[in-house]
Parts: C-alpha cells; sequence; structure tokens
C-alpha cells in the first residue's frame, strides 16, 4: 500500500494565500510528492489530523468558525467530505484526536477557548458537547497579546491530558481529559517569561519531558512533564536562532524525532529550521544548526513516516522543500526535491 501525505493550506485574500484546498500527495520511495487530489473548494483548512487507521481526516477552517471531517480510501488517498460542524468560537487554529478517537478537541485562537466534538462511528463531526472558554491576564505586547490567544492543544502520550500554549497569556494550560470532558488541573497553567508568546509544544517521545516553542521571542522553554498531574516544570530556556542574527523572526512549528534525540522547530523570519541535540539523561537543549528552509516563512514541517526525511512547508513562497536527516546528528541536508504548492501550513502522512 502506497504512503500518502495531506497538506492544508491558507486560502483567503484576507491572509494573502495562494492556496486552493487540501493536496493529496503520493510519496514515492525516494520521498518525491506526485500530487493525486486537490479538494478544493474549501476555506482555509489549515491545520489537519488524522485517525490512528488513517480512515478518517479532520481539519480546522482558518479564520472561520468550522472544522470538517473526510474520509480517506486507504487505497487511493483519496478525500471524501462527510460533514462540516461549529467549533462555537473564532478561528479555529489546531486540532487533535482524543485516544480512542472518539472525541475531537479543536482550539478556538480568537475565539479564546477549547472545543470538544464528538466524533461518530462513521467519522462524522457531532454537534460541540463542551466550550471551555480560557481566560487570564495578557502579556506586554501591544499588538499581539490583546487578549487570551490559545494556538495549540496536544494530547500527552498517555490520553489523559491536554496542554495549551497560550500566545496572549504567556501561559501553558493544562486540562485533564475525562469522559470526554476537559478538566482543569490543579496547578492549571505554567507561565512563560512576559512577551515570549507560547504556540506549540511536543512531548518527548519516551521521557518525562515536555517542549514549549514561544513565537514571539523565538525560544523553547524545556519543562518536565509530571504524568500523574499534568503539570509542566520548566528547567532549561534557549533561543532558536544563531546568536549572530539580528533580524526579526518570529518562531512556529516544533517537533522531536522519534528516536527521542533531536528537537527541530522553525522560524519564520530567518526563514530556517532550528535543530538541537536532546541530552538523553537530562532532557536539555543543545543548538546544532539552523538550516535554511529555501522559501519563505515556514510555519510548519513534518517528518516523513520513517523518519529519515523532513519537509519545510514554506507559507509565503509556495513550497516544500525536502530535506534528508541524519539520523546519529540530527543535522538536515537539502536533497533537491521540491514541490510547488499554494501557502502550505500543514502536512501529516497516512502510512502503510
Amino acid at each position: 500500500m502506497a504512503t500518502f501525505a495531506y497538506v492544508g493550506c491558507r486560502t483567503t485574500r484576507e491572509r494573502n494565500a495562494r492556496g486552493e484546498g487540501i493536496s493529496v500527495f503520493e510519496v514515492g520511495a525516494d520521498g518525491a510528492l506526485a500530487l493525486v487530489q486537490l479538494v478544493s473548494g474549501l476555506v482555509n483548512p489549515s491545520y489537519l489530523a488524522l485517525s490512528r487507521d488513517g480512515t478518517r481526516l479532520y481539519t480546522v477552517h482558518g479564520d472561520q468558525s468550522e472544522a470538517s471531517a473526510f474520509a480517506v480510501d486507504r487505497a487511493t488517498g483519496r478525500l471524501q467530505l462527510i460533514n462540516t460542524q461549529s467549533t462555537e468560537g473564532r478561528n479555529p487554529v489546531h486540532l487533535a484526536l482524543s485516544a480512542d478517537g472518539r472525541h475531537l478537541v479543536v482550539t478556538n485562537h480568537l475565539g479564546a477557548s477549547l472545543a470538544v466534538l464528538p466524533v461518530a462511528e462513521d467519522g462524522a463531526l457531532q454537534p460541540l458537547s463542551q466550550l471551555v472558554k480560557v481566560d487570564g491576564p495578557t502579556g506586554p505586547h501591544r499588538v499581539e497579546q490583546t487578549q487570551p490567544k490559545p494556538h495549540f492543544n496536544a494530547f500527552d502520550p498517555a490520553g489523559r491530558f491536554v496542554l495549551v500554549p497560550d500566545k496572549g497569556c504567556d501561559r501553558t494550560w493544562s486540562f485533564s481529559f475525562e469522559h470526554g470532558r476537559l478538566v482543569p488541573c490543579e496547578p492549571p497553567f505554567v507561565a512563560a517569561r512576559e512577551g515570549a508568546g507560547p504556540r506549540h509544544m511536543v512531548f518527548h517521545p519516551r521521557q518525562p519531558w515536555a517542549y514549549v516553542v514561544n513565537e514571539l521571542d523565538s525560544t523553547v522553554m524545556a519543562c518536565g512533564f509530571d504524568a500523574a498531574s499534568g503539570a509542566l516544570t520548566p528547567f532549561q530556556w534557549l533561543p532558536t536562532l544563531p546568536c549572530d542574527y539580528t533580524g526579526n523572526s518570529r518562531a512556529a512549528a516544533i517537533a522531536v524525532d522519534a528516536g527521542g534525540r533531536h528537537l527541530y522547530a522553525s522560524n519564520r523570519g530567518h526563514d530556517s529550521i532550528a535543530v538541537f541535540g536532546i541530552d538523553p539523561a537530562t532532557g536539555r537543549l543543545s543548538f546544532l544548526e539552523a538550516m535554511t528552509t529555501g522559501g519563505r516563512t515556514p510555519r510548519a514541517f513534518s517528518f516523513s513516516p520513517d523518519g529519515r526525511l523532513l519537509y519545510a512547508l514554506n507559507e509565503d513562497s509556495d513550497s516544500i522543500v525536502t530535506f534528508a536527516v541524519d539520523a546519529a546528528g540530527g543535522r538536515l541536508t537539502p536533497t533537491g526535491q521540491r514541490v510547488s504548492t499554494g501557502s502550505p501550513v500543514c502536512m501529516v502522512f497516512a502510512a502503510p
């Protein structure tokens, strides 16, 4: 069975976007991408999530108030719309499925809320079952921190907790997920530095560590994670940019390789992927390099299912650029492969 990649994008004039919908690519043995379907007519199908069995794909519609479900043909990779459901908030920016696949949690960025939507047996999204408002004191940035702005919702590896970086409040919130409902943890959040702007986060695949990337000051906060309480405890803070870079930049995406040896974060402005080594005993990070992505504004990046390749999504130059990943050292090398696609912002893989 073939491997397929799904790419979400921005589509609207307000976003100065050139995307047309969700692009479906077949992934060759060498990592090359071949377009097999374009699901057009969608408004800002930005972040995507696949069910564990790969038979359903979900997307949020950025700047709108909806999420959509699609059936996936595992043989051809093609998508068929199942339904669209309201998230009852403005600008849904991220989504994640619960461990059992029965609930979809969505972050409403400007609505400052988390929506829980039940998932039916056929994959259809049911009407919202819970809406949790996020509130707190805002940070000092006069433009970006005028209100709470949750930006991401990540289930911990056990599926017991949902952690939510909030760019507006300089906090990462912790919720337990019990019987399909979000319940605030105690303590309910961990604070970042003022003006940091927490955006995304990732858990280490095997150790009790989590890493939060801060958009506004281009840093990573390394934390211990308590799997019993859902609490984060920071133990390191370091920049995603080289020490000799003095221009403007904002961090965006973050990921850890499957082996748990290296961490990666994207820089928009410096237009690079920062690479860090992870100390296997302590979880502390060491900066290795910042590899240029060969385009402008890498909002997101993704690893191939086997981890050998990294795909950088350059939103403002309409390209996906492929890099080989050195398994031992973590460093990136351009492969020469490049695909043109309008305003790409998210990429997920359905492997055999």
